[in-house]
């Protein structure tokens, strides 16, 4: 797994602005990962291959979209850790908060860090949609990111009102998202953020293509979003 991980950062002209040992550390998540999917599902995708291609060189080009030295950063619906967990690893000066709605995830992820001497990395067990609404994480971060497969007008009333203004949200979509993201212009607006551009990727030792879409928070999202999530879903932005 190494020697993809690596080979694809140098391939990706990340390997000069990354910790030289965060290859090693991406390696031992993804072994981690493997291991603990067998009594909990984390992934559909276990071969280490896909796991270095697929997750860790996924999430690295998030890298290039903001500027996350020294910054803080909440991964929503972080899942199995991504892009929270790599972005970390990759970025040791960046605080990340990593954000689900399941403890044992967020349990085992913990575990991870730990096992990693990761610092400054914060587990959070909570709906996105309460997380907006509390005045103690509301606009807080200067990132937020989300790799979950929801329209991207649910994930901008749930990520953008955690983002400061003049902070960016960056959503991990694949290349064939326009419409989807035409669609979501109006709510982008509404709840104070504006795309600023696409960052289209392909990951290395694959065939895929992938696209971040960047939105700058421009403005306070309105008191009233985020809504409840049946709201959120039955009558979208």
């Amino acid at each position: 797994m190494y020697e993809w991980i690596a080979s694809g950062l140098e391939t990706l002209g990340l390997s000069q602005d990354i910790p030289a040992q965060a290859a090693r550390q991406l390696e031992a998540y993804g072994h981690a990962l493997i291991q603990q999917n067998q009594v909990m599902n984390l992934t559909a995708i276990t071969q280490p291959k896909d796991v270095a291609t697929l997750h860790m060189l996924d999430c690295a080009p998030l890298l290039e979209c903001a500027q996350l030295p020294g910054h803080t950063l909440v991964d929503v619906g972080t899942g199995a850790g991504f892009p929270g967990m790599v972005l970390k690893i990759l970025c040791p000066t960046l605080s990340v908060t990593l954000l689900d709605s399941l403890q044992k995830r967020l349990d085992w992820l913990a575990q991870v860090g730990v096992d990693l001497g990761l610092e400054g990395l914060t587990t959070l067990h909570c709906r996105a949609e309460e997380a907006g609404q509390d005045p103690a994480l509301r606009e807080q971060f200067d990132v937020a990111t989300a790799r979950a497969v929801a329209d991207l007008r649910l994930l901008a009333e749930l990520c953008l009102p955690l983002v400061k203004v003049g902070g960016r949200f960056l959503a991990m979509k694949s290349v064939e998202c326009q419409q989807e993201l035409e669609q979501a212009e109006g709510a982008i607006r509404a709840l104070g953020g504006e795309v600023v551009g696409c960052h289209d990727y392909t990951i290395p030792h694959t065939q895929v293509t992938h696209r971040v879409v960047v939105i700058r928070k421009v403005a306070p999202t309105p008191a009233k979003y985020p809504r409840r999530w049946a709201k959120m879903q039955k009558s979208p932005l």
